[in-house]
């Protein structure tokens, strides 16, 4: 497993080379963000642990551009920010996963664990009433209407819609679409369901996605 790390800290991006390379990983490092996305386009990598304070390019910047070129390799953002609006920034921006610094080498591990299961083969097509998801080409239709909506926001829908008539709670939907495994403020979810709705032009008797207040929602066609 090939690994890229972005990070400008030359203390950090060298402990984790030295520790990463012990469990077998392919490292490579970039010292700034320009650097960073453009090795990540040249070459495949199997995960991105990316900085989010880099200079020339910030993190951000780089999740996003490289996302636009529709390359999905796992990313994990590295940083300090920790405010319910940069992690919504982040996640937005097309990261897999945030962990805060300081971190621990072995919580790191495993987040990187997570992000290497193996997927099992999903259908073609997911229907909930009136929208439908093509997993082949990532398209979303409510009807005829093509919809357009961000990596996470596809991932929550296609989420719901595969677990139809099962409430899914808030610390199931972190764990399963983001892959983050502690305590965290799951409000995020809430930001992303009002964006789907909105997106999908769903009018109230047409809503297949149902609140469960205190626990979570439900992607349900009865409406």
């Amino acid at each position: 497993m090939h690994i890229l790390i972005v990070e400008d800290e030359k203390g950090i991006s060298d402990f984790l080379k030295e520790g990463l390379e012990e469990e077998g990983y392919q490292i490579t490092i970039a010292s700034n963000g320009m650097e960073g996305l453009r090795l990540a386009q040249l070459h495949l990598y199997d995960l991105i642990l990316l900085d989010w304070m880099l200079p020339k390019l910030n993190g951000l910047q780089v999740c996003i551009e490289y996302r636009k070129k529709n390359m999905l390799t796992p990313i994990i953002f590295l940083t300090a920010k920790d405010t319910l609006q940069e992690t919504i920034a982040g996640l937005q921006a097309g990261a897999n996963d945030y962990i805060k610094k300081p971190f621990s080498f072995e919580e790191l591990l495993e987040r990187i664990k997570v992000q290497f299961r193996t997927i099992p083969p999903t259908p073609t097509e997911y229907v909930l009433g009136t929208i439908r998801i093509k997993n082949e080409t990532h398209q979303v239709f409510n009807g005829t209407k093509e919809i357009f909506l961000t990596q996470k926001e596809y991932l929550l829908l296609e989420y719901l819609i595969k677990n139809t008539g099962i409430v899914c709670t808030r610390t199931q939907i972190i764990q399963d679409v983001w892959n983050i495994y502690f305590e965290y403020d799951t409000g995020v979810i809430d930001v992303f369901i009002n964006s789907i709705r909105k997106k999908l032009g769903l009018k109230k008797e047409e809503d297949y996605i149902r609140t469960i207040r205190g626990v979570g929602y439900i992607a349900n066609t009865i409406v």
